[in-house]
């Protein structure tokens, strides 16, 4: 994995209708054709998220590259759901290109819930080890079969150095707005800490919005597709981007967690948020709002 992985160009999206989902199942799964579809509010980027009934959802790809991932959710969310701690989706069935929309598709099992918040968290130090005994039953799963990093991904596992170019892109916009060196230093530390390359499974986007509460607390984890085996540290993000700092501190603890895998894991948060907080315009926004406590977060912490 010493070689630099090429992201290619940014995909491009496609809207899906209430009504072609509603066709898509129809033709392909009559015995739900009776049953109402709705879009799921805020359903997601990789994918047009419909409601399918009181119990389960329909989630479409909205590009070629995100449709990669629908075999490989297919194939290993059944091996994995049983060894993990807290609820994952559950693939019902898959569809095919129909009705004007051109990927494979597929039907999930609804997970009630709402997306976390760092708000939203009632214990941030329960949330952290719950969400760290999760992480530790996934990395604990045989890794020896499954998905390399790859398109299907985004390189999720792969080397940090994928996303120089738009970790040096995003300091050039922020550079008067934030202590430039001090974040050029965290990613230099980041891409220099080493991996000894044993793969290990990973989710690949542990974000608030898959990460669902009940009653303030965890209670499932959802939308694996960027998981896959590789270098596990793009899945410890969420202790700056979620996490209090108490939260984090025991987070770390319960995984045991070495100086150089941290380190990486700091630097898949600080280029995902400097990107972040180079694309939002309007400081006074949720989005930017967040990303700008997200990078406060990153830069300051001593942990």
């Amino acid at each position: 994995m010493n070689d630099v992985p090429d992201l290619g160009p940014v995909p491009q999206r496609i809207t899906v209708s209430t009504e072609q989902a509603r066709r898509l199942v129809a033709e392909q799964f009559p015995q739900w054709a009776d049953l109402p579809v709705a879009a799921v509010e805020n359903g997601g980027w990789d994918n047009r998220t419909f409601h399918l009934g009181d119990d389960m959802l329909l989630r479409l790809p909205s590009a070629q590259e995100y449709a990669l991932a629908v075999e490989k959710e297919h194939r290993w969310l059944p091996e994995l759901a049983p060894l993990l701690t807290l609820p994952i989706p559950e693939p019902l069935a898959k569809g095919v290109p129909a009705a004007g929309y051109p990927f494979a598709w597929s039907v999930y099992r609804w997970i009630e819930g709402t997306p976390a918040t760092f708000e939203s968290v009632t214990d941030p130090v329960g949330f952290a080890t719950t969400l760290a005994d999760f992480i530790a039953a996934l990395h604990n799963v045989d890794a020896s079969q499954g998905p390399q990093p790859g398109k299907h991904n985004w390189f999720r596992g792969a080397t940090l150095r994928t996303y120089e170019a738009k970790v040096n892109g995003a300091l050039d916009e922020l550079r008067d707005h934030i202590d430039v060196a001090l974040a050029r230093d965290i990613w230099t530390r980041a891409i220099e800490a080493r991996w000894d390359e044993v793969d290990v499974w990973f989710h690949g986007d542990l974000a608030q919005g898959n990460l669902l509460l009940r009653d303030g607390q965890l209670s499932a984890v959802i939308d694996f597709g960027t998981c896959g085996v590789g270098d596990p540290a793009c899945d410890l993000a969420i202790a700056w981007t979620l996490l209090s700092a108490d939260g984090r501190v025991a987070f770390r603890e319960r995984l045991s967690i070495d100086d150089a895998t941290w380190s990486r894991g700091r630097g898949w948060a600080l280029w995902k948020t400097l990107v972040s907080c180079a694309h939002s315009p309007d400081e006074d926004e949720d989005d930017a709002v967040h990303a700008r406590r997200v990078l406060a977060e990153i830069l300051s912490d001593q942990y």
